[in-house]
């Protein structure tokens, strides 16, 4: 079975942080660029960030770059997403995400976060 799971989400104060877990599994992992999606209520989602199979980052929003890092462990078929500094802005469904062309894309079930005092 192809999937992605993340685990990791929860409650955390302001200034807090978190990191997510996405378990990849059915699939060459190594051959995946990995991306991190968030939607907050009531919006779109949004493309966080990104990291192709050889390890190439970039950052699409802005006011995240230097708070949220991506990173991945092949041996561990895993993608991290570490969150810090975080502020109620920042509470959203993350969604963890595989693609590799020439393939079907990859879709984990998502994982709140909610930052809240």
């Amino acid at each position: 079975q192809v999937q992605l799971v993340e685990s990791g989400g929860g409650l955390v104060q302001p200034g807090g942080s978190l990191r997510l877990s996405c378990a990849a599994s059915g699939f060459t992992f190594s051959r995946y660029a990995m991306s991190w999606y968030r939607r907050s209520p009531g919006t779109e989602r949004e493309l966080v960030t990104k990291i192709t199979a050889t390890g190439a980052i970039t950052d699409y929003v802005d006011s995240l770059k230097g708070r949220f890092t991506i990173s991945r462990d092949n041996g561990k078929n895993t993608v991290y997403l570490q969150m810090n500094s975080l502020e109620p802005e920042d509470t959203a469904v993350y969604y963890c995400h595989a693609f590799r062309l020439g393939f079907e894309a990859i879709w984990g079930q998502g994982a709140q976060v909610t930052v809240s005092s």
